[in-house]
């Protein structure tokens, strides 16, 4: 027999329901029938079932023994025991027990002796390992801004816990031979993926909740975030600050005191009329603060609150019924008129804020209008619980404390893109299952050092990409590590973190670090809209990238920063996996698979380091991206023993047509041939509007010894046209034209 989808009675009379999402994901139901209601996440797409296409699962014709090309379920009817097996037949998730009890289900599965699990998201930040460990998935202020029921094991298998809900994981702490999730939904409903790596689970996991979506290019530029006490002149005056310092900055953002009410939730929020005066006459420019910040190149960003009934406009977008919900099912039993009072407007809800039929960006779009191009969607009132709240789609707050901040990042995003019909962003420090798809995220009320590291790679961890955290600016370490994430941002708050109030070596740091990012964002961007394929992160923790290597699975000081740079920070004392590694300080060559203590210069906070075969393209230093055409590219190169290649990604940076293909790539390839390093810059693929047609390319390649002789397209070059930094052991190449092919040798 043939089938999707299997259903079997057991003996203990509970139903086990198996559906093969595709041909590695499963999704496992236990229990009654009437219990195999999907959760929020169905109801509003966050788990995309139909990402996948068709699947054919063979099964037994007694009991339930099913199996696909990659992955084979049993379930035993005596001893209720549930495996779920790779292609090899090997068993990487087993089911031992479910169970039923007031307040929600336990699901208890075998661990073996040598498996350990990654996962949950930002629910702890001391640990990327949780064997013998306890995970709390609730949202909640500072403590855990983001947890995710989604962990992957050491053994090859991945495990999405459907439910918005909180649930409580128990990792081998209470047992060592057993794991097991406490889910206050009270279901027992749950996805179960194989694959062979880390990587894989997260491409399957992403592929089911959704992949990041390329948010616009000058996102990866530096934000600034003016203090909550800025008026119109003082927000100017630090975007003049930024171009008269000549620190590249994109983003001016503003604090609560933006708004005329403190922290207002409602719709009918407004300009500070003393802090942000705007004439009644002139609300959109051109002669207005906001207006003189775009001519400098910033967009500007808007600190939000919200408590909104978002759930409304939720169901709006499914053809849901909400009102049903509302008034408890009784609409059209009694007469029409029944309830009607003349004297006031009925009904009259608890919910004062919600316009039910209107959705919540619709008041926003008067400040985009005016330039604001995106929206911090703060903390606030979405990691609070709602007790005795239920919302419109007639949840209790039990089951919507969760999903909330998924409805939040979407429909502003969704609402974004719709008025404007350009790429938006979000920036929320929140989120669940499947809010890398939706959101980039900052630490949220954590700060700038250590704590923030933890966050982001566990988040990383679970495929989210776009975070940043509020940079700590009064240390270099910490300078070196905020700049060095895949957003950066200053946050003034109630403080003067102005860059140039720091002191001039403080001040200076902040200006190379500044300039260093603007010249590495062709090189982000790139891995940027790789991670949108793949829901590999941008952010990569080592034990991900390097996942064999047992040295890296609690390094918690490094990752790597795209496939090719690995941050180190707040740490001297670094591991370095197999292979070699290129000092971007100094140009020194370091040996791997060794633990080695390192430092840096004084003027410098961490350490940085190419990884063997790398390419790193870097741009030239602009103030704000489109200040100027990105027309000379130079390629930084470590060539390893084995060949290797980088495709340099390009589109408009703010448009949706990099959907449809308006995008270009160029190739550039390393090799060794006969002991002669061969650099090839192919010829480029693609268009789309505004792109460069006349770039050339400078090479930076690093070589042991002074070359012979430097070919290209077959012509020697002169002395002239190249030279030997004998300090660094780098060969520079002048810029050429693409494309090309140089020998060294």
């Amino acid at each position: 027999m043939q089938a999707q989808s299997i259903r079997h009675e057991t003996s203990k009379g509970s139903t086990i329901a198996l559906d093969f999402i595709s041909s590695e994901i499963v999704r496992v139901r236990y229990g009654r029938p009437d219990s195999f209601a999907d959760t929020g996440l169905n109801r509003y797409g966050f788990i995309q079932e139909d990402a996948f296409g068709d699947v054919e699962a063979e099964c037994a014709p007694e009991g339930v023994d099913a199996s696909t090309s990659d992955m084979r379920v049993r379930w035993d009817d005596e001893t209720g025991t549930l495996g779920v097996g790779n292609a090899s037949g090997e068993t990487v998730f087993e089911m031992v027990s479910a169970e039923f009890a007031d307040g929600g289900a336990v699901v208890r599965a075998r661990a073996r002796k040598d498996e350990d699990w990654v996962g949950f998201g930002d629910q702890t930040r001391d640990r990327l390992y949780h064997r013998g460990q306890v995970a709390d998935c609730h949202v909640r202020n500072v403590k855990s801004y983001a947890p995710v029921p989604f962990f992957m094991s050491t053994v090859g298998a991945g495990v999405l816990v459907n439910t918005t809900h909180r649930i409580v994981f128990d990792m081998c702490a209470s047992d060592p031979d057993l794991y097991e999730w406490r889910d206050g939904r009270g279901a027992v409903d749950f996805y179960v993926m194989v694959g062979d790596s880390f990587a894989r689970l997260l491409n399957l996991y992403t592929q089911l909740t959704g992949r990041p979506k390329l948010p616009p290019e000058w996102s990866f530029g530096l934000w600034y975030i003016c203090r909550t006490q800025a008026n119109d002149y003082e927000a100017t005056n630090d975007a003049a600050g930024f171009r008269r310092e000549g620190i590249p900055c994109d983003v001016i953002g503003l604090e609560p005191g933006w708004m005329e009410t403190n922290y207002d939730e409602t719709l009918g929020k407004e300009w500070s009329k003393d802090r942000f005066p705007i004439p009644a006459y002139m609300q959109t420019g051109p002669h207005n603060f906001f207006n003189a910040i775009q001519r400098m190149g910033f967009h500007m960003e808007l600190w939000l609150c919200c408590d909104y009934d978002l759930s409304f406009e939720a169901d709006r977008r499914i053809g849901g019924e909400t009102e049903a919900a509302a008034d408890n099912g009784t609409a059209g039993f009694f007469q029409a008129d029944a309830e009607l009072d003349a004297h006031f407007s009925s009904p009259r809800y608890f919910d004062r804020v919600t316009k039910r039929d209107q959705s919540w960006f619709e008041h926003l779009e008067k400040f985009v209008d005016q330039g604001v191009a995106f929206f911090k969607q703060d903390g606030a009132y979405q990691v609070l619980d709602h007790p005795d709240r239920l919302w419109g789609n007639g949840m209790l707050d039990a089951e919507m404390h969760n999903l909330y901040p998924l409805l939040y990042a979407r429909q502003m995003l969704e609402g974004f893109e719709a008025h404007t019909g350009r790429r938006g962003l979000t920036f929320t420090p929140c989120g669940w299952v499947g809010f890398q798809a939706w959101a980039g995220t900052w630490t949220g009320d954590t700060g700038g050092g250590l704590t923030t590291l933890g966050a982001m790679l566990n988040t990383a961890i679970v495929g989210h990409s776009w975070c940043t955290n509020d940079m700590e600016v009064a240390e270099m370490e910490a300078l070196h590590f905020g700049y060095l994430l895949p957003w950066a941002q200053i946050n003034s708050w109630n403080y003067f973190r102005m860059p140039w109030m720091q002191g001039e070596k403080l001040l200076e740091a902040h200006r190379f670090y500044g300039r260093l990012r603007s010249r590495l964002i062709p090189y982000i961007y790139t891995y940027a809209q790789q991670a949108t394929q793949t829901g590999y992160p941008l952010m990569t923790p080592m034990t991900l990238a390097f996942q064999d290597d047992p040295e890296c699975r609690e390094l918690k000081l490094q990752y790597m920063l795209g496939r090719d740079l690995m941050v180190c920070a707040f740490e001297e004392d670094v591991y370095f996996p197999e292979g070699r590694w290129l000092d971007f300080w100094t140009g020194e060559v370091v040996e791997g698979g060794t633990r080695r203590m390192v430092s840096w210069a004084d003027d410098r906070g961490g350490g940085l380091y190419v990884r063997e075969g790398g390419v790193v393209p870097l741009g030239p230093v602009l103030q704000y991206r489109g200040e100027a055409p990105v027309d000379e590219v130079e390629l930084l190169v470590f060539p390893g023993d084995e060949s290797s290649s980088f495709e340099l990604y390009e589109d408009d940076g703010v448009s949706f047509a990099h959907r449809e293909g308006g995008s270009c790539t160029t190739r550039v390839t390393v090799s060794r041939e006969d002991g002669v390093v061969v650099v090839e810059v192919a010829e480029t693929l693609g268009a789309y509007e505004g792109m460069c047609d006349d770039r050339s390319w400078a090479l930076r390649v690093c070589a042991s010894d002074k070359p012979g002789r430097i070919l290209l397209d077959g012509r020697a070059l002169d002395e002239d046209e190249w030279l030997f930094d004998a300090d660094r052991d780098e060969v520079c190449v002048a810029p050429c034209s693409g494309p090309c092919r140089l020998e060294i040798g």
